[in-house]
């Protein structure tokens, strides 16, 4: 039997691409979303994940980089599994638990990015046309598990379980 060279079948491994949001959100269960520039459906705070970057290092660069917000970012509440859709190849979105944030603190974020337009607070209601359908429902179920404590696991965005 011949063995494969093993620097072979590294190369030969499937490569992922990767995102890291952020939820903040205030005692009413609105979510700060964020508008961005360059496409037409709002986010949250959050980006592409850097080669050689951990998806939690991303989440609080983005966070600072697009609203100006330096703080710890919390424990993973979603990670959904992105199947291929002809334009984006398979991948991981990881939502972390960015805390309680309010009114004033909103109003005060420093929006100096040109990526980001405006950020406000939303019910999900209110973010149903703003959101993609798939954002949508992992921001549904991201606020599920800040409230259970759990970590849900997600296919395109719809719950398959969860681990806690």
């Amino acid at each position: 039997m011949d063995l494969v060279p093993f620097d072979e079948y590294v190369r030969s491994l499937n490569r992922k691409r990767m995102s890291a949001g952020v939820l903040f959100y205030d005692r009413e269960d609105r979510v700060l979303l964020v508008q961005p520039s360059y496409k037409p459906h709002w986010d949250v705070p959050g980006g592409a994940v850097d080669a050689d970057e951990a998806p939690w290092t991303t989440a609080a660069r983005e966070v600072r980089e697009e609203i100006g917000l330096t703080r710890p970012i919390g424990r993973p509440l979603v990670i959904d599994y992105l199947r291929d859709d002809g334009r984006f190849p398979e991948g991981l979105a990881f939502i972390f638990d960015g805390g309680l944030i309010s009114e004033p603190q909103v109003a005060d974020l420093d929006l100096t990015d040109p990526e980001i337009l405006f950020a406000g607070l939303y019910s999900l209601d209110e973010a149903t046309g703003m959101l993609k359908p798939s954002l949508l429902a992992r921001l549904t179920v991201a606020l599920e598990a800040v409230h259970s404590g759990g970590l849900a696991l997600c296919e395109d965005g719809k719950p398959v379980g969860g681990l806690g």
